[in-house]
C-alpha cells in the first residue's frame, strides 16, 4: 500500500534525527580507519535487515535488476567512505557543516531530475549557503595542514548524497527489503578496500559501542526512513527541514567537547541553514515531470 504523503514525510523526518548524530559518533570512534568503521558498521544494519527479511519470509525483496544494485550500494559505500575520510583528515566543525550542504544540493538538482522550476529564491539561497561555508572555511577555527583534501571529501560526499536521494524518486518500485542487501554489500565492498589499504585497528568496547549504534541509527534505520521520505512523501519539505541537521549535529559535536562553538562557527551554521530554507521554499505546488517509461526500473 502507498504511503500517504504526510506520513511518508514524516519518516523522512525521523531519518533527519538520526542523521543529526552520525558525526558525533563518528569522531567517538575516529581512533578506526574510515573503510573499517564504515564496513562494520554496515556489517552491522546489513546483518540486522538480511535476518528480518528472513524472518518475515520477504527475501525476494532482493531480487533487483544491477542497476538498483548500483544505484544503492554505490550511493551508499561513495557517501560514507568519503563521509568517515573527511572527518579523519580535517575539523570536525567543517566537514560537518560542508558535508552538509546535500540538502541545497537537492534542491537544485531537483530541477533536473524531477523538472522543478529553480526560481530566484534558489539562487539567493545558494549564495547564502556558500558564503556559510566561505566564512567557516576562511576562519582560524578550520586553518589546518592538509585540510583542504579533508574538504574536498566532504563536498564529495555531500554531491554524491544529493545524487542518490533524487534518483531514489526515480526508483519508487524498489521495496524496502533491498535496503538490507544495499548494507550487505556496502558491508563486504568496504571491508575489502579496508583491508588492502589500510591497516586494521581492533576496536575497544567504546568502539563497538559506536559501531552498534551507528549501525543499527544513522546507518541503518535512518536510510529505510529517508527512502520512504524521499520516494513517495513532499521532496521540498524534506530538503528544508534537512538543513536542520548541521545545526543540531554541531550542537551535538560541541556536547560531546569536539568542537568549540565559537562566533564563526554558529554564524556559519546559521548561513546554511538560511540558504537551505530561502532555496527550498517555493509557494507554488509540485508539479513534478513525469519519468518516461524507459527511465523506469
Amino acid at each position: 500500500m502507498r504511503k500517504p504523503a504526510s506520513a511518508a514525510t514524516l519518516a523522512g523526518c525521523g531519518a533527519i534525527g538520526l542523521w543529526a548524530f552520525l558525526a558525533l559518533l563518528s569522531r567517538a570512534a575516529s581512533g578506526l580507519p574510515p573503510l573499517e568503521l564504515t564496513a562494520l558498521s554496515f556489517a552491522v544494519s546489513g546483518a540486522a535487515g538480511l535476518a528480518f527479511l528472513a524472518v518475515t519470509g520477504r527475501a525476494r525483496e532482493l531480487q533487483q535488476p544491477p542497476l538498483v544494485w548500483a544505484h544503492g550500494v554505490g550511493g551508499l559505500f561513495l557517501y560514507h567512505a568519503l563521509y568517515f575520510a573527511a572527518f579523519a583528515r580535517a575539523p570536525a566543525a567543517a566537514v560537518n557543516l560542508v558535508n552538509y550542504m546535500w540538502p541545497l544540493l537537492i534542491v537544485l538538482l531537483s530541477g533536473a531530475v524531477l523538472g522543478l522550476r529553480l526560481s530566484w529564491l534558489h539562487i539567493v539561497g545558494t549564495g547564502l549557503a556558500l558564503a556559510g561555508c566561505a566564512a567557516l572555511l576562511g576562519g582560524g577555527v578550520v586553518a589546518a595542514p592538509g585540510a583542504g583534501l579533508g574538504y574536498a571529501l566532504a563536498a564529495g560526499a555531500a554531491l554524491t548524497w544529493a545524487v542518490y536521494s533524487v534518483l531514489s524518486r526515480r526508483l519508487q518500485a524498489v521495496p524496502l527489503g533491498a535496503m538490507a542487501g544495499f548494507c550487505a554489500a556496502t558491508a563486504v565492498l568496504a571491508g575489502v578496500l579496508h583491508l588492502v589499504s589500510e591497516t586494521t585497528v581492533t576496536p575497544g568496547t567504546g568502539d563497538w559501542a559506536m559501531v552498534a549504534l551507528m549501525g543499527f541509527g544513522p546507518l541503518g534505520a535512518a536510510f529505510v526512513l529517508w527512502d520512504v521520505g524521499m520516494k513517495r512523501g513532499d521532496p521540498r519539505l524534506l530538503g528544508t527541514l534537512a538543513f536542520a541537521t548541521p545545526v543540531l549535529s554541531t550542537l551535538l559535536l560541541a556536547a560531546g567537547g569536539y568542537v568549540t562553538l565559537s562566533a564563526t562557527v554558529l554564524a556559519a551554521a546559521a548561513l546554511v541553514a538560511a540558504g537551505g530554507l530561502v532555496a527550498a521554499f517555493n509557494p507554488a505546488p509540485i508539479r513534478e515531470r513525469k519519468c518516461p517509461p524507459s527511465c523506469k526500473i
